[in-house]
């Protein structure tokens, strides 16, 4: 796979720890990030879910340092789909990291994991995700009203797909 990615190591958790204190970052992450063995603990759940075949996530590296994460997840073989998602640390945002990064996950879960189908989708105030989808060939399928909640607030969302033809 492109230099751009690799798997996280445990040797990532500071990184890990740093991301999830960044502004709207606690989003991105499953559980609380508050410590480095809670960093330690979601980097080692991620690992069990490529053991289980179930999600794939890779450190986005710039320069040889992580600076992000992109993850094709809730892989379903019977129908042969997969959803696809990012997040960039501040200082990479802007640089065209997450989009090279959204590509080349894309192309692993096609031709490694056989998947046929990749789904992407943003809030509609979130352009910057935007491009990255559009950016990394993922068409606009249409918008799905009210699918988030945070802070008690809900948001549309737009989704994006990619195909294995496309």
């Amino acid at each position: 796979m492109d230099t751009l990615l690799r798997p996280w190591t445990p040797d990532d958790a500071p990184i890990i720890l740093a991301a999830s204190v960044e502004p709207m970052m606690d989003r991105q992450f499953t559980a609380q990030i508050d410590s480095l063995a809670a960093a330690e603990e979601w980097i080692a759940l991620l690992a069990s879910h490529r053991t289980d075949d179930t999600a794939y996530a890779f450190a986005v590296l710039h320069e040889g340092v992580p600076v992000g994460n992109v993850a094709v997840s809730s892989v379903e073989r019977r129908h042969l789909t997969g959803w696809v998602s990012y997040w960039m640390r501040e200082e990479a945002r802007g640089k065209g990291l997450a989009t090279r990064a959204c590509r080349a996950v894309s192309e692993f879960a096609f031709s490694e994991l056989g998947l046929f189908r990749l789904e992407i989708a943003h809030r509609l105030d979130n352009p910057a995700s935007c491009r990255v989808a559009t950016g990394a060939g993922y068409a606009v399928e249409g918008v799905e009203r009210a699918r988030l909640l945070y802070d008690g607030v809900r948001y549309d969302t737009e989704t994006h797909a990619r195909l294995a033809t496309d």
